[in-house]
């Protein structure tokens, strides 16, 4: 029996490393947005800085393991066999749960998803108890649940959600009436100040939430309690002097050290505290297993009293935790993914939007803009146009749309304040002893002053809501899921352990194994070579050169997409067929991208070469022509084998395979021609339209006659004329599209 619980630690350890691998990855959207946001260091400083802060904060932790050893139920009311049952459904639970929301690419709370593993995992072992005892009653679940502190973590964590995006939306929209977007000259004027006011507060912060719990707090406890105030005036004066002093010397913007040292900071304070939420459980195990030992007694038998004292830290286990975590921020792209999401959303300007409007967005949206409009109506005009030019935005001139990339995403101003609004919201909570999440209160201090900044606009902010209500949405989701999954693979181990233990280990394993792979192909079909490119140049030359890049590769797409589709209505394959549909709608959102990017496009041209966007805009709706033929023929196709229609008969399908060979070949030629910049052929492969077209013509008229002599399915009728009309509709639009590109070319 000791054996098997050996093995369970084992578990346990390696299940903790794999936690602060996914845990790491999900956090680092907490302390690296801002910065890498903001474009105000290199990404390499941002790493560096992120890494020292996230390293000290996991060696000097360990005060802040008691939410996994008492914090949510009573150790004293479990034996040593039912605590390492909780310990081992929540570590498996968690890292599912974690990576999970990373191959999303969606922020959770770590705090949320240990709380509520702990929780569930709890319950269902009391429940287990209760049910087994004589004597308990339900009423006595209290009695094993510390229902007060759970109470008062969840709420908690819920409040900090709407006070963080207030107050960070306040700080925001009165930090631009002071600066404006054009902060560059006020800044020299007034850096110093809003420096010290920013330093003070993210060096407080360092110290009240990153540093205290940790056994070197002690040492300087007794100056820094009773004498805040006092501290947070020396503090603003000696920064406000150091911020001086720093632009006068260096000549840069204090907003660069700001970012710098809040990133530390907010990151110091992740590593510190958020390490229980990694480690804590099994580090409790440990404690667990080796007073179990000592004790001699059977794990059935001996009490876990002992999770109810305090323990020393463990250095070793906490350097090694500091090491595992930086080198996952280094390495980890689903950590890149995470904070993509929470950047995208807070934005300036536009762009690809990741989530889709849905129906509570729109009537958020509309109810907003209506209230705004009321407003504008009440307020004087005066005050109205005041505000509206500290809101002026600067025009960026670009040399080149290609450097658009560089642009971030929202200023130092922004930066400046998510860091210390978010600092500062966390240092209070922590000096009166309030749980929170940082990683909802990071999150929402950033939509907070992303809404205040206007950075949501007509064109954006539905996109931006929906994103803002799917992350809360999948907070939500996060607590639920916990309790009831740590719940249930508490209940499957006490029911069997030394059967249901690897099974589980093995299950974890594979989805892992499996969620890196979706994440992996995500990222592939992100930088596939074959994605369709936006159109870069500013002159007519260059927009057809580019052009024929595009025609190449849609052209190729649709050559593959179309014989697929055909081949999985031959064989009646609905997963080559769903296949397809994918491929199709992959294409055509390619093809929107480019058509959503015009504006810019023709902002970005030469006055000489205005001429060329309508050569542009002519050749990206003949490729929405392609695209929707395409998704016609792949719907038809998908629909009527799911819905189990009678199969093509045999001599459709021989029609079919024919059309496609022709159509093969001569979308290789038209491939080849674009590929190859041989332009001149393209008239060669104008007068064969009229020969597929007439190709095309005959089997509609073998059809008719099958359809009067021998067919008895209407269903495979209308799917084949829809078919050979569509395939028709396909070929038009490719001509079409190689004639205006064919003129265009002579042009020039």
């Amino acid at each position: 029996m000791e054996n098997f619980y050996l093995f369970m630690l084992i578990a346990l350890a390696v299940l903790a490393i794999a936690d602060l691998v996914v845990g790491v990855s999900n956090d680092a959207v907490n302390f690296l947005n801002s910065a890498i946001g903001s474009k105000a260091i290199s990404f390499k400083s941002i790493m560096i800085i992120a890494s020292l802060g996230i390293f000290i904060g996991a060696v000097f932790s360990s005060g802040m393991m008691e939410v996994a050893r008492k914090g949510i139920f009573v150790p004293g009311q479990f034996y040593f066999e039912e605590i390492m049952v909780i310990f081992m459904a929540v570590m498996i639970t968690d890292i599912l749960l974690l990576d999970f929301f990373n191959t999303l690419g969606l922020p959770t709370s770590t705090t949320v998803s240990i709380v509520f593993e702990l929780l569930g995992a709890a319950v269902v072992m009391s429940m287990i108890k209760i049910g087994q005892s004589q004597t308990e009653t339900w009423a006595d679940l209290t009695n094993y649940i510390n229902t007060a502190k759970a109470t008062e973590i969840i709420l908690g964590i819920l409040l900090s959600v709407g006070i963080a995006f207030t107050v960070g939306a306040l700080v925001q929209w009165l930090s631009r009436l002071v600066f404006t977007f054009h902060y560059e000259e006020k800044i020299k004027n007034f850096g110093a100040i809003f420096g010290g006011i920013a330093l003070a507060a993210i060096g407080y912060f360092i110290f009240m939430k990153g540093l205290k719990g940790t056994p070197y707090y002690g040492d300087f406890k007794d100056v820094m309690e009773g004498n805040e105030l006092m501290i947070i005036i020396g503090s603003f004066l000696f920064w406000t002097i150091f911020s001086f002093a720093f632009m006068k010397i260096f000549k840069k913007s204090i907003l660069i050290f700001v970012i710098g040292m809040g990133t530390f900071g907010l990151a110091l304070a992740f590593s510190g505290n958020d390490l229980v939420n990694f480690i804590g459980v099994p580090m409790a195990a440990y404690h667990s297993y080796e007073a179990w030992i000592a004790s001699g007694m059977g794990a059935s038998e001996f009490s876990m009293n002992v999770l109810a004292q305090k323990v020393p830290a463990e250095p070793l286990l906490l350097f090694i935790a500091g090491g595992v975590m930086v080198l996952t921020l280094w390495f980890s792209k689903k950590a890149r993914t995470v904070a993509d999401t929470e950047i995208g959303l807070s934005r300036q300007g536009d762009g690809h939007e990741k989530f889709q409007p849905n129906m509570l967005s729109r009537l958020i949206v509309k109810g907003s803009t209506r209230l705004a409009a009321f407003f504008g109506t009440v307020l004087p005009n005066k005050t109205v146009d005041t505000v509206d030019s500290r809101f002026e935005k600067p025009v960026v001139a670009l040399a080149t749309k290609s450097k658009s990339y560089e642009l971030p995403a929202f200023d130092m101003i922004r930066a400046s304040i998510n860091l210390m609004v978010a600092g500062v919201l966390i240092s209070i909570a922590t000096s009166m002893k309030l749980p929170l999440s940082t990683t909802y209160v990071t999150f929402m201090v950033a939509m907070g002053t992303s809404l205040a900044d206007r950075a949501w606009g007509r064109e954006s902010a539905v996109y931006r809501v929906a994103g803002v209500l799917n992350v809360i949405g999948g907070w939500f989701f996060t607590a639920f899921s916990a309790f009831v999954a740590a719940g249930t693979l508490a209940f499957l181990i006490n029911w069997n352990s030394r059967v249901m233990i690897p099974v589980l280990l093995l299950l974890a394993i594979l989805l892992l194994i499996r969620n890196f792979f979706v994440h992996k192909n995500r990222d592939r079909a992100i930088t596939n070579p074959d994605k369709l490119k936006k159109a870069e140049s500013n002159t007519v030359q260059g927009i057809i050169e580019e052009s024929a890049d595009t025609i190449a590769n849609v052209v190729k797409r649709t050559n593959k997409i179309y014989t697929d589709m055909l081949r999985g209505l031959a064989k009646q394959d609905t997963k080559k067929l769903k296949k397809s549909k994918k491929g199709v709608k992959k294409l055509d959102d390619e093809v929107e991208e480019l058509r959503s990017h015009i504006f810019y496009f023709i902002k970005n041209l030469d006055e000489t070469s205005v001429r060329g966007s309508n050569f542009y805009i002519i050749v990206l709706g003949y490729l929405t022509d392609v695209t929707q033929s395409l998704e016609y023929i792949a719907k038809a196709s998908y629909k009527h084998v799911n819905n189990n229609h009678k199969a093509l008969r045999f001599n459709q399908i021989k029609d079919l395979q024919e059309i496609d060979n022709s159509l093969e070949s001569l979308l290789k030629e038209i491939e080849e021609i674009f590929s190859n910049r041989e332009i001149e052929k393209v008239s060669m492969i104008l007068e064969k339209k009229a020969e597929l077209f007439k190709f095309v013509s005959e089997k509609i008229e073998k059809q008719i006659e099958r359809t009067r002599d021998e067919e008895s399915s209407p269903k495979n009728t209308t799917l084949y004329f829809s078919l050979l009309l569509e395939t028709k509709d396909l070929v038009t639009a490719l001509t079409n599209l190689m004639e205006e590109y064919y003129r265009s070319y002579k042009k020039v």
